[in-house]
């Protein structure tokens, strides 16, 4: 990983660096939570040991994303790692989280990127058009998206309240189960096709998200989740950082027929670049060069079509190739990408088009 404001790994890069990427899926407020809250916000601003920031979004051309709000369980991540580092697994989910115990961590991280925007290193994004603005502007564009919704609580009051600070995607779950739905345990060889979909309290929130037009992600459901989705949205169904299962056939990845869903909906997957989901192994192992990502890439087009494939990198929440440890390395994906034949206009709209014209149907703006 890139030192803090260390530059030396990509000024040598000669490939050129646009269009700028936006991406489906980041946990960098996690780890400003985890590294003090509020008062780490100087660390975005100037450079941290991680993978995103403001000095190396400027160095890959990082448009922004989604940035990710996330209710952490205690795991011993030591120990997840070496155990999803060996030839198959099967990882126990954390026990569920109660509302009140998740709702003042997801304040806390809602305020980290709210006090990012006051000064002035993103701009949270409420509408397509903004978003196009703020990349116009050069400037970061963040979408505030919860993924798992343990701070949401059965009324639904609290969506209301978040819709209103700006929420505009939401994960019903992150692998472990809330009272809306269940998820994938972390599972390699597996079928996402693992319990239950979702309660009637999910059903519920479906409608609601539907209603606010708040962008419901498929990432970490499971397959009877996802169909459940996708027979009571009216919206696009879109997994913002999820892989093919065909490839990669972990629990946490798409099946086929969840593609052609995806697409028949006018959907959207984000490629997940965490190794796990990536190696046709499913070994959390670093060793992972770029044409295994643009094997996925080639899969989720043939399956999807060239209007509804993006990027959901899990920057700062997973193991990502060597290659590609920071959105300053960036440019190596344009760059790989190039060298296996996407021309520009399929490179912009992976890049960011894809992204915008989905959040446009979603959001109706």
């Amino acid at each position: 990983m890139l030192g803090v404001c260390d530059t030396r790994d990509v000024s040598i890069l000669s490939a050129p660096t646009r269009p700028l990427i936006f991406d489906g899926h980041n946990d960098v407020l996690l780890q400003l939570f985890r590294a003090g809250g509020i008062s780490a916000a100087d660390q975005f601003i100037t450079g941290r040991n991680g993978a995103i920031d403001s000095p190396r979004s400027a160095l890959g051309d990082f448009g922004g994303g989604f940035f990710a709000v996330y209710v952490p369980s205690s795991v011993d991540l030591d120990f997840k790692f070496e155990e999803m580092a060996k030839p198959a697994y099967d990882l126990p989910l954390p026990d569920p989280i109660d509302w009140e115990d998740a709702f003042p961590v997801v304040m806390a991280q809602a305020a980290i990127l709210f006090e990012l925007e006051r000064r002035g290193a993103l701009t949270v994004c409420k509408s397509a058009a903004q978003i196009r603005e703020t990349l116009a502007e050069n400037k970061i564009a963040a979408i505030f998206h919860i993924e798992g919704a343990e701070a949401i609580d059965a009324d639904l009051h609290t969506l209301d309240v978040l819709h209103q600070a700006g929420l505009r995607s939401l994960g019903p779950v992150w692998s472990r189960s809330t009272i809306f739905g269940h998820g994938v345990p972390f599972r390699y060889p597996s079928s996402p096709d693992i319990g239950p979909g979702l309660t009637d309290h999910g059903l519920r929130l479906v409608k609601k998200c539907d209603d606010l037009n708040i962008m419901l992600d498929l990432s970490h459901l499971n397959e009877a989740g996802f169909w459940d989705v996708a027979r009571h949205s009216s919206k696009p169904l879109v997994a913002t950082h999820s892989n093919a299962h065909a490839i990669c056939p972990h629990s946490r990845n798409l099946t086929d027929k969840q593609l052609s869903a995806i697409r028949e909906s006018d959907g959207m997957v984000g490629l997940n670049f965490a190794v796990a989901f990536l190696r046709d192994d499913g070994r959390m192992i670093s060793d992972v060069p770029l044409t295994q990502m643009i094997r996925h890439l080639d899969h989720l087009i043939e399956h999807l079509g060239e209007d509804r494939v993006g990027f959901g990198s899990d920057y700062d929440g997973a193991i990502v190739p060597e290659e590609l440890t920071s959105v300053a390395e960036l440019p190596k994906l344009r760059h790989a990408m190039e060298q296996h034949g996407y021309d520009n206009a399929l490179i912009a709209k992976l890049c960011h088009e894809n992204w915008l014209r989905v959040l446009e149907k979603t959001w109706g703006a």
